[in-house]
């Protein structure tokens, strides 16, 4: 019996060691966007959204919104893109969860807004909303 506890307790404990947490997977996803946008390199990035998300924004002409992964597969490839990516925050609660990110180019940062939900297990960004800060 002693050795059957032991057992359970080992296992127990290597999956909870070795599982990643929610904080972790969703900063996971967030680096799939960003690297997938800094590399130009769509299948990284697509990695990071539901086949759904949307991305909302404001242009000079006014309010738009796209499907995220058909507005990013337009994405021209070539040469890494120059810029600083930072994950500024993460909330999480449930099987919610919202993110800022800054991505910082040489005359301006993106502001990004991120919703993301957990679905079947993988966190996936649902939502996009952003703002061109000039600096």
């Amino acid at each position: 019996m002693r050795n059957l506890l032991l057992l359970f307790f080992s296992v127990g404990f290597f999956f909870s060691a070795n599982a990643q947490s929610d904080y972790e997977l969703v900063e996971q996803t967030l680096n799939y966007y960003m690297e997938g946008g800094s590399n130009r390199d769509f299948n990284t990035l697509k990695k990071a959204f539901h086949e759904t998300a949307t991305m909302k924004y404001i242009t000079d002409v006014g309010y738009k919104e796209v499907n995220a992964l058909e507005f990013f597969s337009k994405m021209k490839t070539g040469d890494r893109v120059n810029r600083k990516n930072r994950i500024a925050e993460i909330t999480i609660s449930g099987h919610a969860a919202n993110a800022r990110l800054e991505l910082e180019y040489p005359d301006f940062t993106f502001v990004d807004f991120m919703n993301l939900l957990k679905i079947d297990g993988e966190w996936k960004i649902v939502n996009k909303i952003f703002y061109k800060r000039v600096d």
